[in-house]
């Protein structure tokens, strides 16, 4: 349960109420163990008939043990169940019998897991998957293979065979998964630089918005749909703050979602009342994600402009707009509060996501500039 605290000099004592927590979780990272099925032993049997002398051997064979199988689903976003359900032992298959009847397989265990989720031995740090489409799967645990019976070993100079195999182990390993959100466009920016609020407005997405820092603290995922009758996804990354990966903040917690995102739109406070200037804060971000991984800035970008309604005299957006004209990047202005310039952004994602995924050769529509 979670409480609100209210002030006691002005409120009465049974002003403070409980509340469930309704937020959603958010798990990103769980360890698991998982241990594949045992094969059935072979048996060690004979024919015993009246009128059939020396019958022979009739052991059957045992059977296999199920595989453990991760499959990716698009129904999850997060890691939550794997981490109340951390081990995933399957049952021993069953064992031969005579008159040759053999033991049955044991079937798969299938673990639904999101898309995006990377999967490495706990140990070793081997990478074993990367499931990222949906119905894509890996067998990340092999069932043991059953044992042969004794009629398995009959044979012209051994007709009358006393052994038969043992079934073999399933492999068994603990496993770290690692979910990266799978995203279009990737939201970058400072906590308070109105992330949350733009998601809101182009999406259905409905993430927690309030005027202090690290309102967001999980990702946020939501479906725009765009002019051409397309659409992308928008992934609201948790606010950086300088010396994030380093640890400082949320740390380098979310900069991994980042990875997966096909292009980054970098979203600066122009406000009267932002702290910073909005190139520093520009340029202070692209470190944060070269420090992290250098890769990052190879990723198309451009920079969105936010709070244009309480920009003020506007000289703090003119420098910025000069800045970007000099270096040769896109720049758009916009109100996610009153709505300015949010067609113009849509569209002009759209296209640009649709040229990082190949689908498209032509140019993006030319940003529009604030003057």
């Amino acid at each position: 349960m979670k409480f609100e605290i209210v002030n006691a000099a002005s409120d009465p004592p049974d002003s403070i109420h409980p509340e469930p927590i309704t937020d959603f979780v958010f798990i990103d990272q769980v360890k698991i163990f998982v241990k594949a099925g045992e094969g059935g032993d072979g048996c060690v049997a004979f024919r015993r008939e009246k009128y059939v002398p020396r019958g022979g051997p009739n052991g059957g064979h045992g059977g296999n043990g199920g595989d453990v199988i991760l499959r990716a689903t698009g129904q999850l976003r997060t890691l939550l169940d794997l981490r109340y359900q951390q081990h995933y032992l399957l049952p021993h298959a069953e064992h031969g019998q005579g008159s040759d009847c053999h033991g049955k397989n044991r079937p798969p265990r299938v673990i639904p897991v999101p898309c995006g989720t990377i999967v490495r031995d706990a140990e070793t740090k081997e990478l074993l998957a990367d499931l990222t489409e949906e119905g894509q799967e890996r067998v990340i645990a092999k069932g043991g293979r059953g044992g042969r019976g004794n009629s398995a070993f009959a044979t012209s100079t051994n007709r009358v065979p006393h052994r038969a195999e043992k079934g073999q182990p399933g492999e068994e390993r603990w496993l770290l998964l690692e979910l990266k959100l799978l995203a279009d466009v990737g939201l970058v920016g400072f906590p308070n630089a109105g992330k949350s609020t733009l998601i809101s407005r182009i999406s259905s997405a409905r993430p927690k918005i309030a005027d202090y820092p690290f309102t967001t603290l999980s990702p946020q995922l939501g479906m725009v749909s765009d002019e051409d009758g397309g659409g992308f996804i928008v992934a609201d990354i948790p606010g950086l703050i300088e010396g994030a990966h380093t640890g400082k903040g949320l740390g380098i917690q979310f900069l991994k979602h980042i990875e997966r995102n096909v292009f980054l739109l970098y979203l600066i406070d122009i406000g009267e009342s932002a702290e910073k200037e909005p190139v520093p804060c520009f340029e202070i971000l692209r470190r944060e994600l070269e420090a992290y991984n250098p890769e990052l800035l190879e990723k198309p970008f451009a920079i969105a402009t936010t709070k244009k309604d309480i920009q003020g005299d506007g000289a703090r957006l003119k420098r910025l707009v000069s800045y970007c004209r000099k270096k040769k990047y896109d720049c758009l202005s916009i109100s996610a509060v009153t709505g300015d310039g949010i067609p113009d952004l849509v569209r002009y994602l759209g296209v640009r996501v649709r040229e990082s995924r190949g689908k498209i050769s032509t140019g993006a529509p030319k940003p529009v500039e604030a003057t």
